[in-house]
């Protein structure tokens, strides 16, 4: 039989992820908050646009979901037209959203209580890996449920990892958003520096990349960086999102962030300047305004 699977949420990453489930011979069933989406994606793929959640959801195996925050995943799981009261018992709900570790695991009581699977999966990768099918994906839920799922998380993704239980995938995307805002900020002072130094830049990347300093953002954003080019990618806003998450996930281990929290309000500075939806790299943005 033909696995079913529903998807809601059809944003940057999920219009695409849902495409590659479709591309994959799977029933895929897709909703959205503003339903125009889905009948556009459903003009493109092999799927069915639903104009509710419980219609989207009844008969499903996996469910699916990539929305903003918190609040969003309260709106599509929760009430009477929610995922938890209208999907079949046995099915598995993954939730790819970038949200707090506590609605994760309140999501997942809940899940059980209704005979149902839950996985906190958020994601990695960006608007190009969801297309490519090249997404990096961090798992927080029990061993049969993520054994279940991983198969169908794989068709869009390059790596999928169970991290622990409810919650874990959160956290450790919270550990990768920590990990890039200090490197973000460090690239772009290097960058700046090199500017101001007279420096022809390009040979400076090409030279270091060669090195330990080295990364994914610097052979992947430092030239769009120098250029002022800041439309490739996560957006500001939604950083601040994540690091905001961060702080306060922080406060609660009694985790010492420092640089995190300077960044955060880096970004904010960024957000004045009118950058709210400029990719994360603008950063050194704000290194040119205040030189």
């Amino acid at each position: 039989m033909t696995t079913t699977v529903s998807f809601i949420g059809l944003g940057v990453m999920g219009y695409p992820m849902a495409g590659h489930l479709a591309r994959a011979g799977l029933s895929v069933r897709v909703w959205n908050r503003t339903l125009a989406k889905a009948g556009e994606w459903a003009s493109k793929h092999r799927g069915t646009a639903c104009s509710t959640i419980a219609e989207a959801v009844q008969d499903a195996d996996f469910v699916m979901t990539c929305v903003g925050a918190d609040k969003d995943l309260t709106e599509v799981y929760e009430g009477e037209g929610g995922i938890l009261a209208n999907a079949p018992e046995g099915a598995i709900l993954v939730d790819h959203t970038t949200a707090s570790a506590g609605i994760a695991e309140h999501l997942a009581a809940a899940a059980v209580k209704k005979g149902l699977g839950f996985i906190d999966a958020p994601i990695s990768g960006g608007q190009q890996g969801a297309e490519n099918g090249q997404l990096t994906v961090m798992c927080g839920g029990s061993e049969s449920d993520f054994s279940k799922a991983s198969p169908i998380m794989d068709h869009y993704a390059r790596a999928v990892t169970l991290l622990g239980p409810p919650g874990s995938g959160q956290k450790t995307k919270m550990v990768n958003q920590i990990a890039i805002a200090g490197l973000v900020q460090g690239l772009s002072e290097a960058l700046h520096f090199a500017e101001q130094a007279n420096l022809d830049v390009r040979k400076v990347v090409d030279v270091i990349s060669k090195g330990a300093a080295q990364s994914w953002q610097m052979e992947n954003r430092s030239g769009t960086m120098i250029d002022g080019e800041f439309n490739h990618g996560f957006a500001v806003d939604w950083m601040r999102k994540d690091l905001g998450m961060c702080l306060e996930e922080a406060r609660k281990i009694n985790a010492s962030i420092p640089v995190t929290a300077l960044v955060d309000q880096f970004y904010a500075d960024v957000q004045s300047m009118g950058g709210r939806r400029w990719d994360t790299s603008s950063l050194i943005q704000r290194l040119r305004k205040f030189r």
